[in-house]
């Protein structure tokens, strides 16, 4: 039985991505300690619950996670910048070119990597299993998103997507570029649009690392959320035939 992600699976994946989320946040039920608070209190131990210093390192974890969340939205949207988010976001998986620019020289998928540095990221504000659950679901969910599109790139560009493949990394970025570039100008404005939802997850992190409120830190992502909504449903409309 193969590793690789099912066609329904790509085609959902962001309803999959999402779904993980829900279950890490949902085990909450389960676990009621907070990640963040469990790991202040194991680095402060013995006697870390009482510790002065425990709200400190609590938040300095809230910081890193919004740390994680921003190099996530960057790195996708320097990626968007070079591959259109019409492709990004289309629930089909596109084929017909390689794109070999930008973060592409140093490693074949930034937004996959992206996606696990948001996970991690969010992943500080769930409970101990709930930041297990995400962390390591969104890895194996997204390694089966890249088998399948390596799969289907291989079949489509043989040869020079084999070469590709030997030279360039698939998630740990390599310190220099491993191919030349290939020309394309990044278009920066369609990146960062394309990745509002992105920016939007690194706000709400920020917003709740300053003030400790989640209902700041859901207004800030659920208006993240309603952007991405609206936008799949004009790009849903623009690819309707007239």
């Amino acid at each position: 039985m193969s590793f690789q992600a099912t066609e329904f699976e790509f085609r959902h994946r962001f309803w999959f991505i999402a779904g993980i989320f829900c279950l890490g946040f949902f085990l909450y039920n389960v676990d009621h300690l907070n990640v963040s608070v469990a790991l202040a209190r194991r680095i402060l131990a013995p006697g870390g619950a009482h510790s002065p210093l425990l709200d400190r390192y609590i938040r300095g974890f809230f910081a890193l996670g919004t740390l994680l969340c921003v190099l996530a939205a960057s790195l996708r949207t320097w990626a968007g910048a070079y591959l259109h988010s019409s492709v990004i976001h289309d629930a089909a998986l596109h084929s017909d070119r390689l794109v070999a620019g930008g973060p592409y020289r140093f490693l074949r998928n930034p937004l996959y990597l992206g996606t696990v540095l948001l996970a991690v990221g969010l992943g500080v504000l769930a409970s101990r299993t709930g930041a297990v659950v995400i962390s390591i679901g969104m890895v194996l969910f997204t390694y089966r998103l890249i088998l399948r599109e390596e799969t289907t790139l291989l079949q489509s560009q043989g040869e020079g997507y084999r070469r590709y493949l030997a030279a360039v990394p698939r998630l740990i970025p390599s310190l220099v570029p491993r191919v030349p570039s290939g020309g394309g100008e990044p278009n920066w404005l369609d990146g960062f649009t394309g990745e509002l939802f992105m920016w939007a997850g690194a706000a709400a992190m920020a917003v709740f690392t300053v003030t400790l409120n989640l209902t700041y830190f859901w207004i800030v992502f659920g208006s993240g959320f309603a952007i991405y909504l609206a936008q799949h449903l004009l790009r849903s409309r623009r690819k309707r035939p007239a």
